[in-house]
């Protein structure tokens, strides 16, 4: 069993729905994050150019998701009183130390891609 203690000094598992871990572990591991956090990886950028990078991302999906990572602590936000106003989004300390597992997961996706697309064709048959 994967358990810890939270910071309320009740032991937790990541197992649990309600295991504050695993409420991470589910924003990180949503569909568009990672793909937002390494677009931001290389510097700011607006909302805008974000929408653009990431191919296939609705706004609602793409605002969603950053007000996740803003509020787990992983990116901020800063409104520039501007008309229009601009947007922009950067990796704090907290998401610049994402950067090292996503390339991690990247490049074993990428040793892999091969075995998982001939195993996909395989269950296609």
């Amino acid at each position: 069993m994967s358990t810890f203690v939270a910071s309320s000094g009740l032991p937790s598992d990541v197992y649990s729905a309600k295991c504050p871990t695993r409420e991470v572990l589910d924003h990180i591991a949503g569909k568009w994050t990672v793909l937002i956090i390494d677009a931001l990886a290389d510097g700011t950028l607006r909302y805008t150019d974000l929408r653009h990078r990431i191919e296939g991302i609705s706004q609602k999906m793409l605002t969603q998701t950053l007000r996740q990572l803003e509020n787990d602590g992983f990116v901020t936000r800063t409104v520039h009183p501007t008309v229009p106003p601009r947007v922009d989004y950067t990796l704090t300390e907290l998401g610049h130390s994402l950067r090292t597992p996503i390339a991690a997961l990247r490049e074993w996706i990428e040793t892999n891609i091969n075995q998982i697309e001939a195993a996909r064709r395989g269950a296609a048959l």
